[in-house]
């Protein structure tokens, strides 16, 4: 039962409160938090901190190139954000496909990465594209840790107590590059991933040239597959070699049992996502038009336009 809330204006006066108060846990748009509460599954904090109404934490902004997003950027504006869809499209086709419109308009960035669910559908992009998290603490504290490290396991994170994410960076990707995320979904509302895979291509003078792989809800955090990016590296883009990688990913993941999926269906699953992740990377690559989210993409009959 809470007993103690706090809507503090300023970064450092929310710090000062987490700094102060052990219990104290920081609320955004509190989607996880309040469905979590109703289903029983985890109840509400002793003491909410409401970061809602912090300025700093809710703007946008490029640096070098890069994308920075404080900690409240919605799903919704990154899922129609001009930039985010044509620079670091899997992450507009991740956005685009968190739970219902509600969710979208007030969840957060901050709030799915903090969450540390192994199917957030954010983080396997924000993966792929070396993004980078700032960690704050009171007095001016600062760290910065890759997105990759900042999940330990289902719900637990690297940030200590009184720490508060504030910003995420996203490094521009290379020319030639084109990115997807891709849910295995059994509806079209409301769904969490069964598998996901979040693919980059960069494709060069007709070769890929760099390749990266990111998989949802396969273990108890968000991974890589190196092995499969290793398949992709100085090969001619196409369905057998997409088909390759999906496989070499299954073959080397260790997959989760829960309610929703057996681990064996998740492994096949596995190779199915990661190929067609790569496969809508590789059009976008090349230039073709595939419509945000990627998920919802239905190739049309052959020499029909996507």
């Amino acid at each position: 039962m809470t007993e103690r809330f706090a809507a503090p204006l300023e970064l450092e006066e929310a710090l000062t409160i987490l700094a102060g108060d052990s219990a104290a846990r920081p609320v955004a748009g509190g989607t996880d938090l309040v469905v979590a509460a109703r289903q029983g599954r985890k109840p509400l904090p002793e003491s909410i901190v409401a970061i809602d109404r912090i300025a700093a934490l809710g703007r946008q902004g490029s640096e070098d190139g890069s994308l920075v997003l404080g900690a409240l950027t919605t799903h919704a504006w990154l899922a129609t954000a001009t930039s985010v869809g044509q620079a670091w499209t899997a992450l507009a086709d991740a956005a685009a496909i968190v739970g219902s419109p509600a969710t979208r308009g007030t969840g957060t960035l901050g709030g799915n990465l903090m969450n540390a669910s192994p199917a957030a559908e954010t983080t396997g992009p924000l993966v792929i594209f070396d993004a980078v998290a700032s960690l704050q603490a009171a007095g001016g504290r600062t760290r910065t840790v890759s997105v990759a490290e900042l999940a330990t396991q289902p719900g637990r994170t690297i940030a200590t107590a009184g720490e508060l994410l504030t910003t995420v960076t996203i490094p521009p990707v290379a020319d030639r590059s084109g990115s997807a995320y891709i849910r295995l979904e059994y509806r079209r509302a409301m769904e969490i991933a069964i598998v996901g895979a979040a693919g980059l291509v960069t494709i060069v003078d007709g070769g890929i040239v760099d390749a990266r792989i990111a998989l949802t809800a396969v273990a108890p955090t968000i991974v890589r597959a190196p092995e499969a990016e290793a398949t992709l590296r100085g090969a001619a883009p196409g369905p057998d070699v997409f088909a390759a990688a999906g496989r070499t990913a299954a073959d080397h993941a260790r997959p989760i049992d829960d309610v929703r999926a057996s681990a064996d269906y998740r492994r096949a699953m596995i190779a199915v996502v990661v190929s067609r992740a790569l496969a809508v990377a590789a059009a976008r690559a090349t230039g073709e038009p595939v419509a945000i989210p990627a998920s919802r993409w239905i190739a049309p009959p052959e020499g029909q336009p996507r």
